[in-house]
């Protein structure tokens, strides 16, 4: 696994020690290895893993707070969260995904890369009207997953006044923030936009602070939100 460990320290991963390493190395053997029996990512090569998964998911490492609980909303094989739990090992982390063959592979692989964290089979939906998971969190992630107009419904009742959401995009987020709008209006947020550089392409996260508590009527049930996003 030279080429995934070389990756590691080129694409921007900077001060990992040869734990963190290791890590990253058995959590892509894992990921390979559970690929073969289900989809969980069409990006194989150890290269293009360590840059497009791994290095991409710890952009947000520095707006993540010191000690944050953190939920991973629609984490798939667990991106951005256990990359981040990696580099960021003081965060509390828990992941949430929708479908159980996931949550299976999510539980046994932060088991055998040695990361503390909870996999929880939900839908966000769901998950975010349980009393122990709303509004309980510092920070929510979504990467890859909905349009943010969408994004915003189903990640901001998971955080506390004063906490924020971080949506993972490509570089231009001018179009879909302007469609966020209303959302971020009936949710009581505010948007920045946190720029990213990197060899892979120009990236953005947008960061959506929560400015007041989130009405009980929202998340709306499992389709009202994509049919109709606020």
């Amino acid at each position: 696994m030279e080429e995934m460990t070389a990756s590691l320290l080129a694409f921007e991963i900077e001060g990992l020690t040869d734990e963190q390493i290791r890590q990253f190395i058995n959590y892509y053997n894992i990921l390979i290895e559970w690929n073969s029996r289900m989809n969980l990512t069409r990006i194989t090569d150890p290269v293009e893993v360590a840059r497009k998964h791994f290095a991409d998911s710890v952009l947000g490492s520095e707006l993540l707070p010191a000690n944050a609980r953190v939920i991973d909303v629609g984490t798939g094989a667990g991106f951005p969260g256990i990359p981040l739990k990696i580099v960021r090992p003081d965060i509390e982390l828990v992941l949430v995904d929708s479908l159980g063959k996931r949550v299976n592979f999510l539980k046994e692989a932060c088991a055998a890369i040695g990361v503390d964290a909870e996999a929880i089979h939900a839908r966000a939906e769901d998950a975010a009207r349980d009393p122990g998971l709303r509004e309980r969190f510092d920070v929510a992630l979504s990467r890859a997953v909905a349009p943010m107009n969408i994004l915003l419904e189903l990640t901001v009742p998971f955080v506390r006044v004063g906490g924020s959401s971080l949506m993972y995009k490509a570089a231009s987020v001018g179009e879909e923030l302007s469609a966020a709008e209303s959302a971020l209006g009936k949710l009581g947020c505010r948007a920045e936009v946190h720029p990213f550089d990197v060899g892979w392409g120009a990236r953005s996260i947008v960061r959506a602070v929560k400015l007041k508590k989130t009405d009980a009527k929202y998340p709306r049930k499992a389709g009202s939100i994509e049919k109709a996003p606020l």
